[in-house]
């Protein structure tokens, strides 16, 4: 090959090196998305330590590299570059946070936990479909989005999962619940909780139709399955999945309602009162229905079924409303007399 062709080689390649080189613009996207990464990671540190510690379990390098899913060598680095920053203390023993560090936490986990309500209660989305947009969106939302966020969902006490939404260091962010798996037999209990991760169980429990607020009864254990049943409807799960049910005393029987039953059993052109709403309403979607008439003692009348069974129409106070059964079901009635 001759020299005047090596020559011509070189210059074509540094053209196209030169014209390949990124940009001022396409750097500055590149180190802004490399700087928003770390953030990310940073912030899922946080959350991890801190929600360990307020359940009263160790935090750990270990137990963040499985969290996280990355080498624990990275994880050394990066709690090195969190303590330097004044956010971790990991001298001795498990990993523990600053003040500093509990203040970001926290801003975290009530970012996620209301993104969730929001999504489920505004948004309209299925629970199963609401811990993605929440991880993303926690790492997005500023401090006053976050109040003003909070504000517009009429400041709610937990999240669609049942755990309690913090705004401060003192807050719990776990549920006083024991998991359903060790609740005794024939005792009445209240679903507060229902684990989101590993996915495969949640969606497994979400498709009973069984949400926080719910009272059960543990009718049979063995070694492989759980029976259960809510006073209408028995539910079967395996002894993991029922380790992600997180439940508390219920207040009366699974089978004794005392003559209530939820506004979505109610058959169509029947008539009910209505007793109260669920705690587990809150929020906006609370206000709207009370804004629609569903208030205590208002008549209500279920009305012809929409073909796909959702949403179903309901007639109060001279109104047709549409309500899904989601909601319905957390609207408690009791059946006029004489009427079947």
């Amino acid at each position: 090959m001759s020299f005047s062709t090596i020559l011509a080689f070189a210059i074509v390649l540094l053209g196209l090196g030169i014209f390949l080189w990124p940009g001022p613009q396409f750097r500055r996207r590149w180190q802004h998305r490399r700087e928003y990464r770390r953030r990310e990671l940073t912030e899922d540190v946080l959350k991890h330590i801190f929600v360990r510690c307020k359940e009263g379990r160790e935090a750990s390098l270990d137990s963040l590299a499985g969290h996280l899913g990355i080498p624990e060598a990275e994880v050394v680095r990066m709690v090195t570059r969190m303590e330097a920053a004044g956010l971790v203390t990991a001298e001795a023993g498990p990993l523990a946070l600053t003040l500093e560090g509990e203040a970001r936490a926290v801003q975290v986990v009530r970012a996620h936990r209301l993104w969730e309500t929001y999504l489920a209660n505004e948004a309209r989305l299925p629970m199963k479909d609401l811990h993605g947009p929440a991880e993303a969106a926690e790492h997005r939302l500023t401090a006053r989005q976050i109040d003003e966020l909070d504000a517009s969902l009429g400041h709610p006490r937990t999240d669609p999962h049942g755990d309690p939404i913090p705004r401060s260091t003192a807050d719990r962010v776990t549920a006083e619940a024991q998991a359903l798996a060790q609740w005794p037999e024939g005792v009445p209990a209240e679903i507060v909780h229902v684990e989101d991760e590993p996915g495969n169980v949640f969606r497994q429990i979400m498709n009973t139709g069984l949400r926080p607020g719910d009272v059960v009864q543990v009718r049979q254990r063995t070694h492989e399955r759980l029976l259960l049943s809510d006073g209408s409807r028995e539910y079967e799960f395996t002894p993991l999945a029922a380790r992600n049910i997180q439940v508390t005393a219920a207040p009366a029987p699974a089978g004794d309602r005392g003559g209530l039953l939820r506004l979505s059993e109610l058959g169509t052109g029947e008539e009910a009162e209505i007793v109260r709403l669920d705690g587990t309403l809150q929020g906006l979607t609370r206000r709207r229905l009370l804004d629609l008439g569903l208030t205590s003692r208002a008549r209500v009348t279920a009305e012809l079924a929409n073909a796909f069974g959702d949403p179903r129409a309901f007639r109060v106070r001279g109104t047709t409303v549409a309500l899904r059964n989601e909601q319905a079901a957390r609207i408690w009635v009791r059946r006029m007399e004489g009427r079947a």
